[in-house]
């Protein structure tokens, strides 16, 4: 792995780069693309970062294949020509463009592994979503498969694996089972183990598994948070436990 200082932001550690892909770790905090806010985004940061590597002149082509939540880092994949962008793109909307994620969530799932099947509708203007049993109006099917890897007394670190990649969909469908992630406070979330607020919310990606818009070679990239709050609830050997658990589950 290399990592170089992109503008004057945290390290951007490059998982994987050749002609057609860039793959990063992307730090939280930090908006896939530019929003409202005005923010340094990972979008524009990586093209400013390959125009000054390469030396290239005019516009640099840099293709936004699937987002993270601002709050949530990890593994991110991008597409450096419009052709990789098309073939990366069919393969998220086929499902095949495997995604999991590591959770720390409040109390401990009803079920220690479940499949979760919600239909939920965004509101735009809130930006916030609403998570139904059944379907509704404008609603779109959520899937996700979910296992539970340790606990403590107050505090659970889940696996997760998406089968649909629906807007906020980990963060509300897992607090539509009673267990909010740990900082979310959109979506339910309060307080810490100890009473203490949490700055950002406990949501890693860590692992993207594609086939190579190219070559067709299967492809695995992973990641797993740092043993920062909450994540430090647990040794770093089960944190890698909650990296590996899904990978071995395809897409449906």
């Amino acid at each position: 792995m290399s990592a170089h200082n992109i503008a004057g932001m945290p390290d951007i550690p490059v998982l994987y780069e050749d002609n057609h892909l860039l793959v990063v770790i992307k730090p939280p905090g930090i908006p896939s693309q530019e929003d409202e806010s005005g923010d340094p985004d990972m979008l524009t940061l990586l093209k400013q970062d390959l125009k000054q590597r390469y030396n290239k002149p005019g516009n640099v082509f840099l293709g936004l294949v699937h987002r993270l939540d601002r709050p949530v880092g990890g593994v991110m994949l991008f597409a450096k020509t419009s052709k990789a962008a098309s073939r990366l793109s069919e393969s998220v909307r086929s499902r095949s463009f495997d995604k999991t994620y590591a959770a720390v969530v409040h109390g401990r799932p009803p079920q220690a592994s479940a499949r979760l099947k919600h239909y939920v509708l965004k509101d735009s203007r809130t930006n916030t979503v609403a998570c139904t049993l059944s379907s509704v109006p404008g609603s779109k099917e959520a899937l996700l498969d979910y296992d539970t890897i340790a606990a403590t007394e107050r505090l659970s670190l889940v696996a997760v694996k998406l089968h649909t990649g629906r807007p906020h969909q980990i963060r509300v469908q897992m607090a539509a089972i009673g267990c909010p992630l740990v900082g979310d406070q959109k979506y339910g979330s309060s307080r810490g183990a100890g009473g203490q607020a949490y700055s950002r919310i406990a949501l890693w990606s860590t692992s993207i598994r594609v086939d190579h818009p190219v070559t067709k070679e299967s492809l695995l990239f992973r990641s797993a948070p740092a043993q920062t709050e909450p994540w430090n609830a647990w040794p770093a050997d089960t944190l890698e436990l909650a990296v590996s658990r899904m990978l071995g589950q395809g897409s449906l």
